[in-house]
């Protein structure tokens, strides 16, 4: 797959059904920044979309440190 606005591919392997053009596709990562709105998260390697593409699908709230 070509991630728009990265000049380099990006596998995905998914041997349990065939993928076709224009085929939408659930890519899963921890956010590592927010800017805006725009939203980076890692696929190995970082990929920053615009924040109307993300879905938050567990919550993390860090420990508080006293």
């Amino acid at each position: 797959m070509t991630i728009p606005s990265y000049d380099f591919p990006h596998s995905v392997v998914d041997s349990t059904s065939k993928a076709v053009i224009g085929q939408h596709m659930e890519l899963i990562g921890p956010v590592t920044r927010i800017d805006g709105d725009k939203v980076t998260v890692s696929l190995r390697p970082l990929v920053t979309v615009d924040a109307e593409h993300v879905r938050l699908i567990e919550s993390h709230v860090a420990p508080i440190f006293s």
